[in-house]
């Protein structure tokens, strides 16, 4: 979905008891019936008040994605509506891009969303601008963590705050098409294959008049390739790169480049094409595979409509490059007026097993023990494969790089540009390890 789109999901509902008067507004947390008359400030007055319904609260929740998480967001929102009739909820969403245009001035404004979702690459840029709630004074109070470990609910500190409550966890892999591939005469990747193995594919791809992958998002997979070198994307204060040698950069690019100029992958303008899941290659049948997260190969095999698998990384030492990321955050804005509804939002997210039913792990695989309990014996085997391969990569993984530093969205944008040029042949890859330093250390520096 390219434009923003708003929706109202529901109304609230509000029934006038004999002993009880409207109160409006966009108030207090409210929420829990039982509750109701604390919640809306009431003073003790006996049944009639005990019995108040709660105030109306309106929550507004943004969230990006494709059209099948949209879908099944909107239906888990309204069974948080009928739990709590009093709470009105405004859904905002779009794809990634676009949502992070759209989140932009609203921040500046101080009109973010009551609930953002938050990506680890922007964290610390929302996070650090005092534009997020601390989220730590309303764990194990709104927000139940029993059968969630500390290392899950970790994930989304900065220094001491918590900024973002880590909803789902994931892995890089390569998600394919195993009918695609045998027409290059394998039924699968190798275990443990390498690069080389990955540029030789690619080639006998193009023989059969197939692409073999769309490329690979440079922050993530050159991030996973420098992990298995011991280095890391940035340095631990965030004030600039931390790799030294930019004979890693050329060797990690220079072969990407040299496929897409040998017609091995899609060029841009052809990968410019591809607005949503409904347009990706693989969906088309003209791409074998997809290098992205675990969380997101349920949605592309649903649109795909036919049945997909995945492999593992390349290595060598992959298992010091792969690490468990949180797909994804809810983070409440600083600016909410309701933040005890919203963070009751969140624990009905990450703990409710009927909402997780809906929700199957396309975020991520649940943070809750409890829920992976419930969940797992409902899920549809491509589901379960997910489930698995998280369960797989969390003993065969290294831990997570801090978050990324403010100024991680510009270094994204430069990887960008950068790497198009590559792809048309406008830059060496030499000359693009030299500009990324440059460019991206004077970005970093400003951190210092």
């Amino acid at each position: 979905m390219k434009k923003w789109a708003t929706l109202l999901l529901a109304l609230t509902l509000v029934f006038t008891l004999a002993a009880c008067g409207s109160s409006g507004g966009n108030g207090g947390g409210a929420g829990d019936e039982t509750q109701g008359a604390a919640n809306g400030g009431a003073n003790a007055g006996g049944n009639a008040e005990k019995d108040k319904e709660p105030e109306p609260v309106t929550l507004r929740i943004a969230w990006w994605g494709s059209q099948p998480r949209h879908d099944y967001t909107l239906k888990v929102i309204e069974m948080y509506r009928q739990k709590y009739p009093n709470v009105k909820i405004e859904a905002e969403y779009a794809n990634f891009d676009d949502y992070w245009k759209k989140l932009a001035p609203q921040a500046a404004a101080n009109e973010l969303p009551d609930i953002v979702q938050m990506d680890i690459s922007y964290l610390s840029q929302y996070g650090g601008k005092g534009q997020l709630e601390d989220l730590t004074p309303y764990i194990g109070n709104q927000i139940q963590v029993a059968d969630i470990s500390e290392n899950a609910i970790a994930g989304g500190k900065l220094g001491d705050a918590l900024y973002g409550f880590n909803i789902g966890v994931n892995a890089v892999n390569f998600q394919y098409d195993p009918e695609l591939l045998k027409k290059l005469g394998i039924d699968k990747p190798d275990d443990n294959w390498t690069w080389d193995d990955y540029y030789t594919l690619a080639g006998k791809a193009k023989e059969a008049g197939l692409y073999f992958d769309g490329g690979f998002r440079p922050e993530v997979f050159f991030g996973y390739y420098l992990r298995t070198k011991g280095q890391n994307l940035y340095n631990a204060e965030g004030t600039a790169l931390g790799y030294e040698d930019d004979q890693l950069f050329v060797d990690f690019f220079a072969p990407l480049a040299r496929l897409v100029k040998d017609g091995d992958t899609p060029t841009p303008d052809v990968k410019a094409q591809v607005k949503g899941l409904e347009d990706d290659l693989v969906v088309k049948g003209q791409q074998i595979g997809i290098w992205q997260w675990t969380n997101q190969f349920v949605g592309i095999q649903q649109v795909a409509n036919r049945p997909l698998e995945m492999a593992h990384m390349p290595g060598p030492n992959r298992e010091k490059g792969l690490y468990l990321k949180p797909s994804m955050y809810f983070s409440i804005s600083k600016n909410s007026k309701v933040k005890e509804e919203a963070a009751k939002f969140i624990d009905f997210w990450v703990n409710d097993i009927e909402a997780n039913k809906l929700i199957k792990g396309d975020r991520g695989v649940p943070v809750s023990a409890k829920v992976i309990e419930a969940v797992k014996p409902t899920l549809d085997p491509a589901q379960v494969q997910v489930f698995d391969y998280v369960a797989w990569a969390q003993e065969n993984s290294s831990p997570m790089d801090p978050p990324d530093p403010v100024g991680a969205a510009e270094i994204i944008a430069l990887f960008k540009t950068v790497t198009e040029e590559m792809d048309f042949q406008k830059l060496s890859p030499e000359d693009a390890a030299k500009r990324f330093r440059s460019e991206a250390n004077a970005i970093l520096a400003k951190n210092k």
